[in-house]
């Protein structure tokens, strides 16, 4: 049906706000008519490319900006970000606007990044596929099961090169879903992988470093280090004692009986109702030694950076301990008092308190060794070389973790098989 349509010009008037000014932007544009009684619209207004789109309340610009501040920073942030620059928008808006998006057209990924995240942690886990060249996600899986990832492969050729973390179903995953492309490990996972044992290690070469520091030279040796030594067995028994290890100690006893009796690490987890990860690491464990070296080395307590001021004045013949915690208190401790009771109770027992310097705490050691030494403090190195003079152990671990920083850093993996001849005794 053919039908005519009639032309007026009309003003649109716009309201604005240009360098903090109130504006008011007038248009003269077209309006169509349709005289036909059977058309569903009577009205076609015209349109100035670039500038109006119809049923819209913003600019095709300020809505492309929109979409750019909430695909970088999301809901809340992008919505204070666009209130400072003067766009008054909510956060479930922008959140909109980023979900309208059409999706990014499917490329193949040649270099494919694998890892997962919890959704809830414990309890359910998803994966999320990066592509490495660009940096940007390009899928999540709902579960980070083997079939699912390989799954993912088949319908996406053309993957060349896989990074991963050392999980046995992404192995897998690989194997089934891209069997030509090449897996490697990333640079992340394996410096925490590396982290993680130099950490153990640091725990379990702890004790060697009590033994190096010695005594305030002032007090009678041959009538002080009988004390001092048993203050330490005491205060050492009195950790070995805590809840954490006895409940260790009586897994691992649990563990080995049935691992004694021939059975594998899933029946184990049915019996005693652990977790796999927990019944694999006490399975694995040669001795409970191995499962306690972190406790014993000592976690950081709310007396550790006390305890040189406390046992001094121990010493000196200050032992109540009202008096030392109100002491302690002006000095910016936040613990409770029944802590330093038990503590003095413990040092009266002995008879002395330990005089010794303070050696640092597992976890600073192992960052001194692992960070960069030209961010290292003057103190923090000189705290170093005391530490790795005093346990040939930890020296020669400080030389792996060098030499392995070096590879890492300048790309070097063809001297891999390098290291296992450098700072040999670790």
């Amino acid at each position: 049906m053919s039908r005519r349509i009639h032309s007026r010009y009309d003003r649109t008037l716009a309201d604005a706000a240009i360098g903090n000014r109130p504006s008011r932007l007038v248009l003269r544009v077209r309006r169509f008519l349709c005289p036909s009684t059977e058309c569903g619209r009577r009205t076609f207004v015209e349109q100035i490319n670039g500038l109006t789109t119809a049923y819209s309340r913003r600019t095709p610009l300020l809505n492309e900006i929109l979409e750019r501040i909430g695909l970088a920073l999301a809901g809340r942030a992008g919505a204070r970000l666009a209130a400072r620059l003067g766009v008054h928008i909510g956060r479930s808006t922008l959140l909109r606007l980023v979900r309208a998006l059409p999706d990014p057209s499917p490329n193949t990924v040649e270099v494919l990044g694998v890892d997962d995240f919890a959704l809830r942690k414990r309890h359910r886990y998803g994966t999320v596929l990066v592509d490495m060249s660009t940096h940007r996600p390009v899928d999540v899986l709902p579960d980070r099961r083997a079939d699912t990832v390989a799954e993912w492969l088949t319908t996406h050729p053309g993957t060349r090169v896989i990074c991963r973390d050392r999980a046995g179903a992404y192995a897998e995953a690989a194997r089934a879903g891209a069997p030509e492309a090449i897996e490697i490990a990333d640079r992340w996972h394996l410096w925490h992988n590396l982290a993680e044992v130099v950490e153990k290690t640091v725990a379990a070469h702890h004790h060697c470093l009590q033994s190096t520091i010695a005594p305030d030279p002032d007090v009678n040796r041959t009538t002080v280090e009988e004390q001092q030594q048993a203050a330490d067995e005491l205060i050492a028994a009195r950790q070995k004692n805590a809840l954490l290890t006895e409940r260790t100690e009586r897994r691992f006893a649990d563990v080995a009986a049935l691992k004694g009796q021939g059975l594998p690490i899933s029946a184990i987890c049915r019996e005693l109702g652990l977790a796999r990860n927990t019944v694999r690491r006490f399975y694995r464990a040669a001795d409970v030694t191995e499962l306690l070296g972190t406790p014993r080395a000592g976690r950081p307590r709310l007396l550790d950076e006390f305890s040189e001021y406390l046992h001094a004045h121990f010493n000196d013949g200050q032992s109540s301990a009202s008096v030392l915690y109100e002491e302690l208190r002006t000095m910016g401790y936040r613990g409770g008092y029944t802590t330093v009771r038990d503590y003095v109770r413990l040092l009266r027992q002995a008879g002395a308190a330990p005089i010794r310097k303070p050696v640092p705490k597992v976890r600073q050691i192992t960052s001194w060794m692992l960070r960069r030494p030209d961010d290292l403090t003057d103190a923090e190195q000189i705290g170093l070389k005391q530490v790795l003079a005093g346990c040939r152990h930890l020296e020669a671990t400080a030389a792996h973790v060098t030499a392995f920083a070096e590879m890492l850093t300048e790309l070097r993996g063809d001297n891999l098989g390098l290291l296992d001849g450098r700072g040999q005794g670790g």
